[in-house]
């Protein structure tokens, strides 16, 4: 990725805030603001209380509101904003497998193996394409994630009074996600709340590692059995919270950790099913049920299961 020579900003700018960007954070206002400058720049301004809002200092994760006005100082921008590579596997999806759009909001089969943003080592992701794939766009936000290997149901909002109620809908109850997931072995349940507190950890090199743990956040997720095969069974796993990995982490605290998952899960065992060609984390967002935040129409979307996740679910040969 190549960063050409860099020019000033000549002036401060004071920028008051209109309404389409009412609540929205500060650190997000000023990376849009601020095309080409990196993050790690614009955090530094910020806590040298160099942007002022109202004349006064603020944290990253202040909201701004309607009518503020936002000191921003004269700071150092790319004369080109890098562009994110986007490989062709990626471009079809972006291009061909949106599972539902209107003017406010679009929801993407998302493939597994892409980060849904950048971020240090990344060189292509979802969000960054996207907008890459559609320059016309004034508006492209995330609703809420997906981990880079998971596939299915991404939420993207187009209107910042959208990805508000979204928001608000991800943080009640109002939005139902619904997972199929292939467990290793034969979990002989039917049903199954799982509501083992999470905490995040710090991991062997540095890696972000969950775990069980008491004085972690609580953390629900419900399993359901669709089928059991001779050395796996599918299911259906629903989070009624979103801690980071949970699903994946609550698997492996039942024993059967998600075929794939090279975190959390069974390395030997994986070898064994990578062997037979199944190489993915098989994990998928399936379905989001929602109300529509503009129409309130109740929405139900569905992506279409992967066809590695279709084969290995029918297949009868013991791994």
């Amino acid at each position: 990725m190549k960063i050409e020579p860099q020019r000033p900003h000549s002036s401060v700018q004071s920028v008051e805030i209109a309404e389409e960007n009412a609540d929205q954070r500060l650190d997000n206002f000023l990376i849009s603001r601020l095309k080409g400058v990196p993050k790690s720049r614009i955090y530094r301004i910020v806590r040298k209380g160099e942007v002022r809002v109202n004349k006064g200092r603020v944290d990253v994760k202040y909201r701004l509101q309607s009518g503020d006005v936002v000191r921003i100082p004269p700071v150092r921008m790319a004369e080109t904003e890098a562009r994110i590579f986007v490989p062709q596997t990626l471009k079809h999806s972006l291009e061909q497998d949106v599972l539902y759009e209107d003017e406010v909001l679009l929801v993407l089969n998302k493939p597994a193996g892409f980060a849904v943003h950048g971020g240090t080592g990344l060189d292509s992701a979802i969000i960054e394409g996207l907008r890459q794939l559609r320059p016309d766009a004034h508006f492209l936000e995330l609703v809420h994630r997906l981990d880079r290997d998971t596939s299915g149901c991404l939420l993207i909002a187009k209107k910042r009074s959208a990805l508000r109620k979204l928001h608000e809908l991800f943080r009640g109850d109002g939005i139902q996600k619904t997972y199929l997931a292939l467990l290793m072995g034969q979990w002989m349940q039917k049903k199954q709340w799982v509501t083992a507190p999470l905490q995040k950890n710090a991991g062997t090199g540095g890696d972000r590692m969950v775990v069980v743990n008491p004085s972690g956040k609580a953390s629900e997720t419900l399993f359901k059995r669709l089928k059991l095969l001779p050395q796996a069974t599918l299911v259906e796993a629903s989070p009624k919270t979103g801690r980071t990995h949970q699903i994946r982490v609550h698997a492996a605290w039942l024993g059967h950790p998600i075929i794939g998952d090279d975190r959390y899960g069974d390395f030997e065992r994986n070898r064994a099913f990578q062997k037979k060609g199944y190489k993915r984390l098989f994990l998928h967002a399936y379905r989001l049920e929602f109300e529509h935040p503009v129409s309130g129409q109740y929405l139900i979307v569905t992506a279409p299961v992967p066809q590695a996740m279709e084969n290995l679910s029918n297949h009868e040969e013991t791994i």
